[in-house]
């Protein structure tokens, strides 16, 4: 019996090596107001709002568990074998690293000596009451022990710092109860006393220990009758409950906690318990024949088990002794979501609105306008920048400039006639502008980048100099709707730059899109006195529009 037991102890061991690992799960959201208690509510909403830097203890589940394995008792009287124990508890964690546990467990369990023993003439005792005097006697017992017990629970290794979480859980244990025990005694074929003749003639001054077991053998097959019905020695100043002896308990044990799945593990635990008193075993000493050996200390017992034990409870986490506490903290470190970071300060030496590691001309003096790579603006490319340029749009043909970059205009040919200028194109109607600058665009977009609104600003007064000029303002695309559309977008927003922000009459625009040969991404203006337009004109594909 007793090896059957230890081969399916092994078989589950080698069961739960087998798959543990792979089911080791992953922590809790502590960000998930559903898993915090409401009395730990205002703790989490100041942690969420980032005005406390600890989160709430989340709700957590209670632990159920089923034991068995085996029970002996550490006595006057050996164990014979050991014998069968099974408990059941329930376990609930107060932190991360400690926990309470009730207990309720059964045990029974067998001894016998193979030394005979003498000098049991106490009138409790069972060999006394059985009839026997002075003749020595084989001690043996049979013990049934019930016990009651509130554990303290201290786990060992959930808190690591190089791993997230594990599959096996270390834990030790103390905790106080109470037991109840009955105690019977194997002193009588039927009402006749035993007769050990023969298991002592093999008993002498030079008994050799491998002897042993040839005295149990004939113990077992020839003389007791495996009845106990004879009670155990009481000691008349302990309580009784239930009929039985009743007596305080000290409990301390070890185990190991396997998880197999996110609510169920193994446990192997071996849990040893100490009782004040010496009458476990039925006998207060051994008195040993022969080999003068008479003991008076307490009796104990140990309970080796293998249990299942069951996480149970909805929204809320598993039981706190598998979390680990900095698993939260090292992956906020990693990659943060909640933590709440100083905004990132750029050093921008040149204070030019473009950081250094982007600036490639660090040194721009203050509030000279710049692109966005930090370099001053040149509008019209004459290489003077624009906070030193006097002209800042300087016709190509007046250029190159002088220092301050204004051009040299041309001199005008002597005999050119206004027929021979306008078939040209240098001259239309006479207005006398000259050449515009052109305004581009990024991409699909309508908007005016900041570059543009500076290049408007100055056409922008270029014709308020020329009151007599219309402007024809030119966008290109003429191979799609939306190429038509996106056209007259960006004819529509220069206009109304113009118009809105520079105070231009509209009256002097001619609309002009979608033209043929230019390029899509650039709007031309130039001089429109001698054309024939319109200065608004419907989009010709509303849908089309982009915003």
């Amino acid at each position: 019996m007793s090896s059957k037991k230890y081969i399916l102890f092994i078989g589950l061991l080698f069961l739960l090596t087998s798959g543990v690992y792979a089911q080791v799960g992953t922590n809790y959201d502590v960000l998930d107001s559903s898993l915090v208690p409401k009395k730990s509510l205002p703790q989490h909403n100041e942690f969420v709002n980032n005005a406390y830097p600890f989160p709430a203890k989340p709700r957590n589940q209670w632990e159920l568990g089923i034991k068995a394995g085996a029970f002996t008792i550490s006595g006057d009287v050996r164990n014979r074998f050991p014998g069968f124990g099974a408990a059941l508890h329930v376990r609930k964690a107060l932190g991360y690293v400690f926990s309470i546990r009730g207990e309720v467990g059964y045990g029974t369990t067998r001894g016998l000596n193979f030394q005979p023993s003498v000098g049991y003439t106490n009138p409790r005792s069972p060999w006394s009451r059985a009839g026997y005097t002075t003749e020595p006697v084989f001690y043996n017992y049979k013990t049934d022990v019930g016990d009651l017990s509130l554990q303290g629970v201290v786990t060992l290794n959930n808190i690591r710092f190089h791993k997230a979480k594990t599959g096996f859980n270390a834990y030790a244990f103390a905790g106080i109860g109470a037991m109840i025990y009955n105690v019977n005694v194997d002193a009588l074929n039927g009402t006749t006393r035993y007769d050990f003749t023969n298991a002592l003639s093999q008993f002498g001054p030079d008994f050799p220990y491998e002897d042993r077991r040839d005295i149990k053998k004939e113990l077992k097959d020839n003389v007791f009758d495996g009845e106990y019905e004879t009670d155990g020695e009481k000691d008349q100043s302990q309580p009784e409950l239930f009929g039985t002896a009743f007596k305080p308990t000290f409990s301390l044990g070890i185990g190991l906690q396997f998880k197999l799945s996110k609510r169920i593990s193994l446990a192997i635990e071996d849990k040893f318990t100490f009782v004040k008193t010496d009458l476990l075993d039925g006998q207060q000493y051994q008195n040993i024949q022969n080999l003068s050996i008479q003991t008076r200390d307490y009796d104990a017992y140990n309970f080796l088990s293998l249990g299942l034990n069951f996480a149970l409870g909805g929204k809320a986490v598993e039981p706190l002794w598998w979390v680990n506490p900095l698993d939260y903290a090292y992956n906020e470190l990693n990659a943060p979501k909640h933590m709440k970071l100083p905004k990132p300060i750029l050093d921008d030496a040149d204070g030019d609105g473009i950081t250094d590691q982007f600036d490639l001309e660090p040194n721009t003096p203050a509030g000279a306008p710049v692109d966005a790579h930090g370099v001053s603006r040149d509008s019209d490319g004459d290489g003077v920048p624009d906070f030193r340029d006097k002209e800042l749009i300087t016709p190509t043909q007046w250029q190159p400039v002088d220092a301050d970059g204004v051009g040299k205009a041309p001199d005008p040919a002597c005999c050119t006639t206004i027929d021979s200028l306008l078939k040209s194109g240098s001259f239309r109607g006479g207005c006398g502008i000259g050449d515009l600058p052109s305004i581009s665009f990024s991409g699909r977009s309508v908007a005016l980048s900041n570059d543009a609104k500076a290049v408007l600003a100055t056409v922008a007064t270029t014709i308020r100099n020329s009151p007599n000029c219309k402007i024809a303002v030119i966008g290109y695309g003429e191979s799609s709707k939306s190429a038509q559309q996106l056209s007259w977008d960006r004819v529509n927003s220069v206009i109304n730059y113009l118009v809105e922000k520079e105070g231009i009459g509209s009256d002097r625009f001619v609309f002009k899109y979608g033209e043929g040969g230019g390029d899509p991404n650039t709007v031309d203006l130039r001089d429109g006195t001698g054309e024939e337009g319109p200065n608004t004109v419907p989009a010709p594909h509303p849908n089309l529009r982009k915003k």
